[in-house]
């Protein structure tokens, strides 16, 4: 991983090395930067073992069986869920059950089109059948995350991905170099992001009492502010529930 960590200082020097450069200059620093993170991650070992393995980096079993899909009710659509309706891909952001008195009930889902990322508002029927797109899902390690953007690793397919943090949500104040994280993909489109529910974290700084005096104000090395217990110390490594948004326990 010695050589994923020396692109990282180096794609982040050369992408800094100026305050205002010039567009030409900025373009040659970023391809710059961009070919030596990819020399780097082709030559890691997890990289060269996988590349032995299969005698192909870009294999890609998941296209043959991407587009299977299941006939599901609407009552049953989650956020998150790819469904096909009116010829188009769109994921499931919202889902509200209504009653229309003695109309019956329906099922008003919020929808954000896979290809454009439009929102629209569609109504069905509680029990009416819709086409369910499953998704490839994907873990990766996060390489760093800055200026709105995660730059992801796939280890085992030895591929760099660079992705919007607003994927991983609210979960996206969580990310920390090193960290690994998921991607839901459809037709090799990432559609949203998910962390573990556990993370370790090193407490960087104490920021006094917090509400009560059990507790104090730690500073996170990801810059995240929580609350510990008054016993904890900068420089210790503690475990954060990161659904929770709060302290589990000291690191192991």
């Amino acid at each position: 991983m010695a050589a994923l960590q020396l692109s990282q200082k180096l794609s982040r020097s050369l992408l800094s090395s100026s305050s205002s450069p010039s567009s030409s200059l900025h373009r040659t620093l970023t391809t710059l930067a961009a070919s030596y993170r990819s020399l780097s991650n082709l030559l890691s070992p997890d990289c060269l073992i996988s590349y032995t393995a299969t005698g192909n980096l870009n294999q890609s079993p998941w296209s043959a069986i991407q587009n299977r899909g299941a006939k599901v009710t609407a009552i049953d659509l989650r956020p998150g869920n790819v469904i096909e309706t009116k010829g188009k891909i769109f994921q499931v952001v919202d889902v509200e059950h209504k009653q229309r008195g003695r109309g019956g009930a329906s099922m008003q889902i919020e929808l954000r089109n896979v290809d454009n990322g439009n929102k629209q508002s569609l109504r069905f029927g509680t029990e009416e059948a819709v086409e369910r797109v499953y998704v490839e899902e994907r873990s990766f390690t996060l390489l760093y995350a800055e200026s709105g953007r995660a730059y992801l690793m796939d280890l085992q397919k030895c591929e760099q991905l660079e992705v919007p943090t607003e994927l991983f949500g609210e979960s996206a104040q969580y990310l920390k170099e090193d960290i690994k994280v998921k991607l839901q993909l459809y037709d090799e489109t990432p559609l949203s992001g998910t962390i573990p529910k556990q993370v370790k974290y090193t407490i960087k700084d104490m920021k006094g009492l917090a509400a009560t005096p059990r507790y104090k104000k730690a500073i996170l090395d990801n810059d995240l502010i929580i609350q510990v217990p008054s016993y904890l110390d900068a420089g210790e490594e503690i475990i954060v529930d990161t659904t929770e948004h709060s302290f589990i326990s000291r690191a192991k």
